[in-house]
């Protein structure tokens, strides 16, 4: 039977891109659910899905007044990861998990756009962030957090030092865009020109690092992906371990 992943959208063109196609593979059926709509996220059994997904977002994990849905979302991680029930957080995603269990999410040194190295810890290396050693990936945000007591530090970069973190098997955030295809970025590109324009790059400068690194990259996402959810407990089992 097939299992499913809920995935939080914060925003149509910040979706699943290349990482769907690993869910298919894995037997999971994609259930998207648009966080900024009428009915946000309340009413959502933590527990229920096989597989929680957060995506990415424009706006701050502390912009909980701007954005009330924000809180929810922050209710409906703790939930799950309470349940100890997979999660998988991306960027927003991570941030959100991250203020979940209990640190604080603030305003970056800098505001990264591009395709930077980030470098598994130790810890890193025996897990799935393997895949992502050497292999540029896309970054953009300027917002991070402190590392959330009992999780594991997977990865980092020179700008970031908290580039992903992770809970034993079952739970991964990771800062970087590892779903980020090459339609996906030229869209955000066009949207967000003027961003990036005051930040003192080119969106022709950014083009190009997507030529040179952008199958690699997700390659090497699509390997961290399937690794990672080959390693979650079988939908035969019990997935509602206790610690």
């Amino acid at each position: 039977m097939s299992r499913v992943a809920l995935v939080l959208r914060h925003a149509d063109e910040i979706h699943l891109g290349n990482l769907e196609q690993v869910l298919l593979e894995h037997d999971y059926t994609v259930r998207y659910v648009d966080t900024l709509g009428a009915d946000g996220v309340r009413g959502i059994d933590p527990a229920e899905a096989d597989l929680l997904v957060v995506l990415g977002g424009e706006m701050g994990a502390y912009q909980t007044d701007l954005f009330p849905v924000l809180a929810d979302e922050i209710d409906l991680i703790n939930g799950r990861i309470e349940a100890r029930r997979p999660v998988f957080a991306v960027c927003l995603g991570a941030q959100l998990m991250a203020s979940a269990l209990g640190s604080p999410v603030y305003r970056g040194p800098s505001n990264e756009i591009g395709f930077r190295l980030v470098e598994p810890t130790e810890a890193g290396q025996d897990s799935p962030l393997r895949h992502v050693s050497g292999i540029p990936m896309m970054q953009w945000h300027s917002d991070t957090f402190d590392l959330p007591a009992g999780t594991t530090r997977l990865a980092g970069s020179d700008a970031y030092g908290n580039e992903a973190f992770g809970i034993e098997d079952w739970a991964l955030a990771v800062q970087f865009h590892p779903e980020l295809t090459a339609e996906m970025h030229e869209e955000w590109l066009a949207s967000s020109e003027e961003e990036v324009r005051a930040e003192g790059l080119d969106p022709d400068d950014l083009r190009r690092e997507r030529a040179l690194h952008s199958d690699a990259m997700q390659e090497a996402s699509r390997a961290l992906f399937s690794e990672w959810l080959s390693a979650l407990p079988d939908a035969a089992e019990d997935p509602r371990r206790t610690p």
